[in-house]
């Protein structure tokens, strides 16, 4: 129940009406009866109706008309307290809503009247509106005049009347407007067929609305009538209105209830048809005037714009716009169209200011900004109206700036364009008036900031001015505030809108409208925005203006308009740096090009300002620009770093939305870095540093502790990256890498500290985005790169710092699964998406080591040493996860070139042994060939001798570790051959890799080989060294391990291709002397050329190969081609040793020597014997065949145990046979006698550099023959030993040289035998040895060898020639000198002569001895040495001659003797024995004993007797030869019987010693005659016995000549006592039947004629 309906309300009506009553009838008691009565009647009446009814307030409502009668009545008496009275309770009643329609008719007439009266106005009013507010019953007719009465009260003369009456008609009026809503209300749910309205003329036709809403109808009709000056059509009785309060009145309905014109069409069509006509109408005064135009130009006075007026239109215009714009589109264009004139620079500053205020309105509504885009700049030729209004508000801004306001003297030119100031670019305008009042200033214009209103509402200050009439004075800045409000909410409402529908499910059509909407404002905005940050003196104001840039370019950027967002980032940017500094990437982006454009807004110029250099800002900070020419400083201003702040925080936010604009945004901000000084330090943050050169940067305190902070934001905008999409962050990549690319540009060609900004933030970057890292990692890496090979020092530093720290991050990074995961063991068990799976991460790993590798194609040492710091700190941290990174590792550390520096080259050497070290199990197999060439390379630099010969012990560690893991590497590796091959199959490729037959764990030994071969040509001695004992002790403890076959390769492939070298490189050697071996080292005399150098190496190069060729025949020997490789071997052997260098010659032999030594392959015992007398090692070979490896990690399927065991099987191997054996000796052969013939050749000239072979050479060269000879002396025939003695000869016959001669001789007074010359007789004696022992035909050879011993015998006196050299005597050597000394053969040639005894001791017997005549030659020999006598060099010889003789003829003559008496008596050697005896013997007798001359006598003697042999048959021939040899012995006899020469008293002993054998033997000869001459009788005697008896008497006759010749004190007297004895000897042979022998008898006998002397003188003879 109501408040008025309750019993209680009820009750105290009635009371009340009675009591009111009363009064009245008190009241009218005296005046007034009728009224009195009437009040008395109203009593009963009240009463009764009260008494009647249980539904008291109807009844009284049914007799309401009777019951206000009294009080009607007492209104009528104009009497005010009864008027009061009356109207008081007529006020109850109508708030108990106890009155009819009729009653309410009269109440109202009864009201007029009292208004015309002019009496109780302001009770009038109250009744009025409490009559209009409590109940709906006033309607039509009378509601108007309701009206009409407060309007009419309105305009009386009284203050406070006028404003309660339009309070009262404001009320009214919207009381009226109410009803209709409840009344909508009401009948909403009736759903009524609309009637259309036709194009109505009547304006009163409203027969199709209801009671309620026909009043708002007319009511809202009439004013219009009466703003418009009209009459009204339903407001009858008005008699005055104004218009001002007619528009507050339209607007309050518009603005109040615009559902009610919304929803029904007739009062939308009041709406079109009557209020946008009337308002723009209205206008019109305003639209044609302008200030400061003259009058005369218009034909009619213009009116002038009235402030009330003008001010409610804009209101009206304001709710119309608001309200009704989806009705009014085109009126609403209209409407805009006049807002934006209103902005003109010619407007009175009032009108400009409400226009500013109403636009400020539509600014904070964004949903209806929108509307107009959709409905004006989206349609095809309509007003681009947002556009408009937005560049309205920019010129407005610009022209408050460029037209001073009055009182403000400044330039202004005519055509309101803008005021050019001269830019002083260098000065701060401090000089200008500094105040603390928040203002803009501009090139010498002062607006101040107002505060105006609250951020987002359009609280207008002007448009409120109800009460004003005359155009208030606005206050200086006020305009300017309120547009830059416009902007500012009009920047966040459009982007808050837009941002919440993003969110949203977005439609083309609404994405269209948000482009369309940010195309048509940005330029507008951006003109404004950026002069008003340029103008800006308030921190405040500043950060609005840069927010609302900062806001414009994220919403540009998330929709995509690339070029606005440019423009405005573009704009915060060049607020960032100092005016006018020369920044390019500002100046060139496609939107910058606005900063130079104007653009044309409905005719008027626009331009962008840029920003001007006189702003009234503290300067916080002074640095250098970074230029590549700096020109002095420049200064920051607070505001820069205000604006830079902003900047961070753009990128912060919306990094994602920038695109290619974080190319403006990163430029910027490297330059301001650059300004204040900031350097990159680790991890690419950048911290303050002192700027390196020029005027240091100077910094205030205000931005000192900014910078921690500036510094910080920049880092965490780096790390923000992180959420940044692909995208998004590639655009970031990208920005930084041009940008570095433009410091890198600016850095060429001066060593002045470049930009760091972008290098070090890409590796910031890098780092953030590590989970990520394969999309940027390319472009990334890619540029660092570049940046490494900067010639700026400082530049590829940074470059190489953030590659190596983004490489080592991203192995350390905990990758998702992590990188370790990728060494996939068997991948065979996979299943296949994992294995993919595992590919992708070890792709990864590979694509973060990839630039690491890259970077070795740098050539700047200090790149080169950040990328072995990396690898090495790798490899301490990740070294056992590499898995298939290792190659590229590995690769990096091999790249080092010889020419890079021994730091470089010691650091990468560091990491290669940190590998060898401590992670060669961990890598792949297949990576292990890499590890050797990378070793092998470090060993060919030449840098740093240490590193060579310590690379070469990390390869003998290599082989080591390979000989340790030998099972699972080659397990491993042969997995991965069979996986290459199956993929080479599917591609139809060749499989191609080193040594490719052999399996590839050989393979892996030979590239282990092969580089140790390289090595051991190295230029440096020291290195050949290393590398050569290296690979041969590889060789000799590894070998083992490889396959049979590829054996084959290590001798063809390495070791022959190393001796080749080696030979070609000791041949070409350079023979200069090498002064001393770096620094102050001394070398060595016999080191001291390269040739020197190089022999050492092929000494020890043939050495190693010969030994291998030695311990390892079992093994090389059944491959195909070992006599190929032999006869290699051989011509190795054969050139070292003929080269021209004793030190290789030698060696050479001793090679020869060593491979001779080598015994034929095993047959029965299980191992190879150890060759005798080489030290060399042989392997240890397994046990027994079945029983495991003793000294070895694994037994390999094909062990030595069961190489061997194919030789120990019953079968010998078939490889070798004795054919074959046979022939690789006798190649030996040929190429000892090659290499003999060769050495030993004596040259054709000689000189002081004439090579000679030396003594030691020789001697080693003799003794290689005896072993040789052992295998060789089945076919050794006599052309063979030809051959020998030739070389023999010419070996004994070098001499040394005089420096030599002191070591091979002690001293030249000793006479000893050389070792050469003992090595002579020591090959003769195992030649002797073997013929004795051997077949019959082979000792045809002993002639041959007496030959040679006889000529060494002959050395003795004339010692041999060498060529045409001179040689002196050892006596005369000088020690110093350059000479060639003879030995002294004497000792040598005695030896031989003893040997020769010897032999012929043995072999006098022998066949071909005798039928050589070996006995004479050696008779013949030795007539030389006896024949000297005196001469002879030395005593000794001639005595062993002597004795040699004798012994010799001992035994010789026997054997000849009993071949005589065979018939084969050699008459020419008992001849040549004869002669010895006359040339040799006799003539020295005196050094002969007695005796020895007496038996030799006695022998000739005999001899030259015929020695009648007992039997008469010998030969004719026989007996003519001894005829010849008896003759012989007689003259020998005859010569030495008398000397005319007698130098001693032994040679006459010995004359007279022959001349009595001699006579005597004429004797013995003669009586033979005689006794056989009378025996014989007729029969002639003997043909020799008749030669003998012609030659003795001839003898006879000489012998007396010869006597008388002599001088007679030589002659003994016994001789003549003999010689007269013969004559009767001879006168008996006179009887002789021969003539021949008469005839020589007759000779005989003459001479005797002489001792017929008379007997008287007597001779003295003496004895002597």
């Amino acid at each position: 129940m109501s408040g008025t309906s309750s019993p209680e309300a009820v009750k105290k009506l009635l009371e009340n009406m009675q009591s009111d009553l009363r009064a009245l009838s008190l009241e009218c008691k005296k005046k007034f009866p009728p009224v009195k009565e009437a009040a008395e009647s109203g009593i009963i009446k009240v009463k009764t109706i009260a008494a009647r009814n249980t539904e008291i307030l109807a009844a009284l409502k049914e007799n309401s008309s009777e019951v206000v009668q009294p009080f009607l009545m007492g209104c009528g008496t104009k009497e005010p307290k009864i008027t009061q009275l009356c109207l008081a309770a007529i006020q109850r009643l109508m708030s108990h809503e106890v009155v009819s329609e009729t009653a309410a008719g009269n109440i109202i007439n009864m009201l007029w009247q009292l208004m015309e009266n002019s009496l109780e106005e302001l009770k009038l009013l109250q009744t009025v509106l409490v009559l209009l507010t409590t109940n709906t019953v006033v309607h039509d007719e009378s509601l108007s005049k309701a009206i009409v009465l407060c309007f009419r009260l309105h305009f009386t003369k009284d203050n406070i009347t006028n404003n309660t009456a339009a309070a009262t008609v404001r009320q009214v009026v919207t009381v009226v407007f109410e009803r209709m809503v409840a009344e909508d209300e009401r009948y909403r749910d009736i759903i009524e067929q609309p009637v259309l309205v036709q194009g109505n003329s009547n304006r009163r036709s409203v027969s199709t609305l209801k009671p309620c809403a026909k009043d708002a109808y007319m009511l809202f009709q009439d004013l219009c009538q009466l703003v418009n000056a009209d009459a009204p059509y339903w407001l009858v009785g008005m008699t005055e209105m104004t218009r001002t309060f007619g528009l507050e009145l339209l607007e309050s309905v518009l603005n109040d209830f615009p559902q009610v014109f919304l929803q029904h069409q007739e009062f939308s069509f009041l709406l079109k048809e009557r209020v946008c006509p009337l308002v723009i109408k209205l206008f019109s005064p305003n639209i044609k005037f302008r200030q400061g135009s003259s009058s005369s130009s218009s034909p009619a006075p213009v009116e002038k714009p009235y402030f009330p007026i003008c001010m409610r239109l804009l209101r009206v215009v304001s709710v119309l716009i608001k309200q009704f714009y989806s009705l009014l589109v085109t009126e609403c264009e209209i409407f805009l169209s006049l807002l934006v004139k209103f902005l003109d620079a010619d407007k009175p500053q009032w009108l400009r200011a409400v226009a500013v205020e109403s636009i400020h309105r539509l600014c904070v509504q964004p949903q209806l900004l929108r509307s107009f885009c959709q409905s004006y700049d989206m349609k095809q030729h309509s007003t681009k109206v947002f556009r408009d209004i937005v560049n309205a508000l920019g010129s407005f801004i610009q022209s408050l700036f460029l037209v001073p306001p009055t009182g403000n003297p400044a330039t202004t030119n005519q055509a309101g364009g803008p005021v050019s100031t001269p830019a002083n670019s260098g000065m701060l305008g401090i000089g200008g008036g500094v105040t603390l009042l928040p203002a803009f200033e501009y090139r010498g214009t002062w607006i101040p900031i107002l505060t105006i209103t609250v951020q987002g509402s359009a609280k207008a200050t002007y448009l409120e001015m109800l009460d004003k009439v005359e155009p208030p004075t606005i206050p200086e800045g006020y305009a300017m505030s309120v547009a830059f409000h416009c902007l500012l909410d009009l920047v966040r409402g459009i982007t808050s809108m837009i941002e919440g529908e993003l969110g949203e499910v977005e439609t083309e059509f609404s994405r269209a409208v948000w482009e369309e909407m940010v195309n048509a404002c940005w330029c507008g905005l951006l003109a404004a925005l950026s002069l008003l940050l340029d103008a800006s003196t308030d921190e405040a104001a500043t950060e609005n203006i840069l927010k609302a840039e900062l806001t414009m370019a994220a919403l540009c950027g998330r929709l995509g308009l690339v070029t606005s967002r440019d423009a405005f980032i573009t704009a915060i940017c060049k607020g960032s740096l100092p005016p006018h500094y020369a920044l390019t990437v500002l100046n060139t982006t496609t939107a910058a090009t606005l900063s130079n454009k104007s653009y044309s807004i409905q005719g008027q110029s626009v331009m962008m300002i840029s920003p001007s250099s006189e702003s009234h800002q503290q300067v916080v900070a002074v640095g250098q620009p970074l230029a590549v020419q700096p020109q002095g400083t420049v200064m920051l201003t607070s505001k820069n770093i205000q604006c830079m702040r902003t900047l961070l925080n753009l990128a912060h936010c919306h990094g994602a939305v920038l695109g290619t604009s974080w190319q403006l945004v990163l430029a910027t901000l490297q330059h301001l870095v650059w300004i204040l000084g900031l350097k990159p330090s680790s991890g690419g943050a950048l911290k303050p540093g002192r700027a390196v050169e020029g005027p240091s940067t100077v910094l205030t305190t205000a931005v000192m502790t900014d910078l921690p902070v500036i510094s910080n934001i920049l880092s965490r905008l780096f790390e923000s990256s992180q959420y940044l999409d692909d995208v998004s962050l590639h655009h970031l990549i990208n920005a930084l890498c041009s940008l570095s690319l433009e410091a890198m540009d600016m850095a060429y060609g001066n060593n002045k500290e470049p930009s760091l900004f972008a290098v070090a933030k890409l590796l910031e970057t890098g780092l953030v985005n590590m989970h990520r890292i394969e999309i940027l990692w390319r472009p990334l890496t890619g540029h660092l790169l570049e940046v490494c090979q900067h010639p700026n020092s400082r530049m590829r530093e940074w470059g190489a710092e953030a590659l190596t720290s983004l490489i080592k991050a991203g192995l350390t990074f905990n990758h998702d699964p992590p990188l370790s995961q990728n060494q996939v063991k068997s991948p065979t068990l996979l299943p296949l998406f994992l294995i993919s799976f595992f590919s992708c991460f070890q792709r990864l790993q590979l694509l973060l080591l990839n630039p690491l590798k890259e970077m070795s194609s740098i050539n700047h040492p200090d790149i080169r040493l950040k990328q072995l710091e990396c690898v090495l700190q790798i490899l301490q941290s990740q070294g056992d996860s590499l898995g298939p990174g290792w190659p590229l590792v590995l690769g990096v550390m091999g790249a080092i070139r010889n020419d890079q520096g021994e730091s470089l080259i010691r650091t990468a050497f560091q990491c290669l042994q940190l590998v060898v070290t401590d992670f060669l199990p961990t890598m792949p197999c297949t990576c292990l060939q890499i590890v050797v060439d990378v070793a092998g390379s470090f060993g060919l630099h030449n840098q740093e001798l240490n590193i060579s010969l310590t690379s070469i012990g990390l390869l003998w560690n290599i082989s080591d570790y390979f000989f340790q893991r030998g099972e699972t590497i080659e397990k491993e590796l042969d997995k991965e051959e069979a996986a290459q091959q199956k993929q080479a199959e599917e591609k139809g490729v060749v499989l191609n890799r080193p040594f490719h037959p052999a399996p590839p764990f050989d393979c892996l030994w030979l590239c282990l080989y092969a580089k140790l071969g390289e090595l051991c040509v190295d230029p440096r001695p020291a290195v050949r060294k290393s590398a050569g004992q290296t690979l041969f002790s590889t060789i000799g403890a590894h070998g083992t391990l490889l396959q049979h076959s590829t054996w084959h390769t290590v001798i063809w492939k390495v070791l022959f291709h190393l001796l080749d070298r080696v030979r070609e490189s000791s041949t070409t050697a350079d023979k200069e002397k090498i002064e001393s071996g770096g620094g102050n080292i001394l070398i060595h005399h016999s080191r001291d050329t390269a040739e020197k150098q190089w022999a050492e190496t092929w000494v020890l190069t043939l050495a190693g190969v010969a030994r291998i060729f030695n311990t390892r025949r079992y093994l090389l020997q059944p491959l195909g081609d070992f006599s190929r490789a032999w006869d290699v071997l051989l011509d190795h052997i054969q050139s070292a040793a003929l080269s021209k260098n004793n030190e290789v010659s030698l060696a050479a032999l001793k090679s020869f020597q060593e491979i001779l030594q080598i015994v034929s392959p095993v047959r029965d015992s299980e191992k190879p014997e150890t060759p005798p007398a080489v030290n060399v090692p042989v392997p240890v070979l397994i046990g027994s065949i079945s029983g495991p490896g003793l000294s070895r990690p694994f037994v390999r399927t094909d062990s030595i145990g069961e190489r061997l065991g194919r030789y120990n099987s019953s079968e010998p191997p078939e490889v070798t046979d004795e054919l074959e054996d046979l022939n690789l000796w006798w190649a030996a052969w040929n190429t000892w006698y090659r290499i003999g013939s060769e050495s030993t050749k004596p040259p054709i000239t000689f000189d002081k550099l004439t090579f000679i072979p030396s003594q030691p050479f020789l001697t080693a060269l003799i003794q290689i023959f005896p072993a040789l000879y052992q295998h060789i002396k089945t076919g050794f025939n006599m052309d063979d030993l030809q051959k020998l003695g030739v070389i023999l000869h010419s070996a004994v016959s070098v001499p040394i040289s005089s420096d030599a001669s002191p070591f091979i001789l002690p001293s030249y007074t000793e006479a000893v035998l050389t070792s050469l010359q003992e090595a002579v007789l020591t090959a003769l004696d195992v030649l002797q040895k073997a013929i004795c022992v051997g077949p019959e035909n082979m000792q045809i050879m002993y002639p041959a060898i007496f030959d040679q011993l006889l000529a060494f015998v002959e050395f003795s006196c004339k010692p041999p020639q060498y060529g045409q050299l001179e040689t002196k005597h050892i006596a005369n050597a000088k020690y110093n000198q350059a000479e060639w000394v003879a030995l002294n053969y004497v000792p040598f040639a005695e030896r031989s002569l003893e040997v020769v005894v010897d032999l012929y001791q043995k072999t006098a017997c022998h066949k071909a001895v005798v039928n050589e005549k070996v006995l004479q030659n050696i008779i013949k020999t030795l007539r030389v040495p006896l024949s000297l006598k005196y001469s002879c060099p030395s005593e000794s010889t001639w005595k062993l001659a002597v004795s040699s003789l004798l012994k010799v003829l001992s035994i010789g003559l026997p054997v000849a003797r009993q071949h005589a008496s065979s018939g084969k008596f050699d008459n020419n050697l008992s001849k040549s024995v004869v002669q010895l005896i006359s040339t040799e013997i006799l003539p020295y007798a005196n050094f002969i004993p007695k005796e020895f001359v007496g038996q030799i006598m006695t022998m000739l003697n005999k001899g030259s007797i015929h020695s009648q042999s007992s039997s008469f048959t010998e030969a004719e021939i026989d007996i003519r030869l001894r005829e010849e040899f008896s003759k012989m012995c007689f003259e020998t006899l005859l010569q030495f019987s008398f000397s005319n020469k007698v130098t001693t008293p032994q040679e006459g002993y010995i004359s007279r010693m022959a001349l009595s054998v001699l006579l005597k033997r004429s004797q013995d000869v003669l009586h033979r005659y005689i006794e056989d001459e009378r025996l014989s009788g007729k029969c002639p005697l003997p043909r020799q016995q008749v030669t003998e008896i012609i030659f003795v008497l001839k003898a006879v006759s000489t012998l007396i000549d010869s006597l008388k010749k002599t001088q007679p004190e030589n002659v003994d007297g016994n001789t003549w006592a003999q010689v007269i004895a013969l004559y009767p000897t001879l006168v008996e042979c006179i009887t002789c039947s021969s003539a021949e022998v008469c005839s020589a008898l007759k000779e005989a006998l003459v001479p005797f004629k002489d001792f017929m002397q008379p007997p008287a003188s007597k001779v003295q003879n003496g004895e002597s």
